[in-house]
């Protein structure tokens, strides 16, 4: 990790529900016991949280925002969603694989810990892998998969950091396939998360798109998501929606002709209110 400034001051010790003091010593022992973090005395730590996630509960979370702002970000390309999304070619036959734990499996630079310090309740740690949350490990890890399968990518799988997809233009070929990745992963000890492994499907969620033998279309969740969406009073909020909504404009009938006067709002006024 390389810094263009200097190191930001302590962070704020956030406070903590006894349930999330119960899943914060889990979390400590299991990682003191992994070799993923140790104990740290530092002249900066950020602080640690907690966030509700989606299938697994409170999941904790270290707010790298400070030292975030001032590391120079890693040069490997990660490919656009919407790039990744044109290769399945109509594909009948998928296989989704998330990989677990992911960035902890890469070792941070020796002599890089301190700057992944962080303060929690009871006391400072440091990571001795790559931890979740800073800017550095998504194009660390995505150059690491790319070069697991750079003679696969986009003929066989689509890799977006820790989420791989299968696609094959037969069950046939696909069963042919399975093997072959699941093997170079084996043999670079990356495995996948047993819950969220799915196998020879015929449509499947990828990166918010529904994908199936039909090509791409828009999931229904992120449907709802734009209907309900609250409208948007001033000109700070409104190019939230705008950003969420081009992603999904394809799909919508009339899309540039619907968001025609919103866009116009943009251009010409620097506050307003929507009845």
């Amino acid at each position: 990790m390389e810094l263009e400034g200097s190191l930001p001051p302590f962070g704020v010790i956030y406070s903590l529900s006894n349930q999330e003091s119960e899943k914060l010593r889990a979390y400590i022992s299991e990682n003191l016991e992994k070799g993923f973090i140790q104990p740290r005395t530092s002249s900066t730590a950020a602080p640690a949280l907690f966030f509700k996630k989606k299938d697994v509960g409170l999941h904790l979370c270290v707010d790298y925002i400070k030292i975030n702002s001032v590391t120079r970000k890693g040069k490997y390309p990660v490919h656009p969603m919407n790039q990744l999304l044109t290769v399945f070619n109509a594909s009948p036959t998928f296989s989704q694989i998330y990989l677990r734990d992911a960035y902890n499996l890469l070792r941070i630079k020796e002599g890089d810990e301190h700057l992944t310090a962080f303060k929690a309740k009871y006391s400072s740690y440091e990571y001795m892998v790559m931890p979740f949350g800073l800017t550095y490990p998504p194009p660390s890890f995505q150059n690491l998969v790319n070069g697991i399968f750079y003679d696969l990518l986009d003929i066989v799988v689509v890799v977006y950091l820790d989420e791989i997809m299968l696609f094959s233009k037969s069950e046939e070929e696909h069963v042919t396939h399975l093997p072959t990745v699941l093997s170079r992963l084996r043999a670079n000890n990356l495995f996948a998360k047993a819950s969220k492994f799915l196998f020879n499907v015929s449509s499947v969620e990828y990166l918010g798109h529904i994908v199936s033998s039909e090509g791409l279309n828009m999931g229904q969740e992120k449907f709802q998501k734009i209907l309900n969406w609250p409208p948007p009073r001033n000109l700070k909020v409104l190019p939230s929606f705008l950003v969420f909504a081009n992603f999904y404009g394809r799909f919508i009938k009339n899309y540039s002709k619907k968001i025609s006067s919103l866009t116009s709002f943009l251009k010409r006024y620097s506050c307003f209110t929507l009845n």
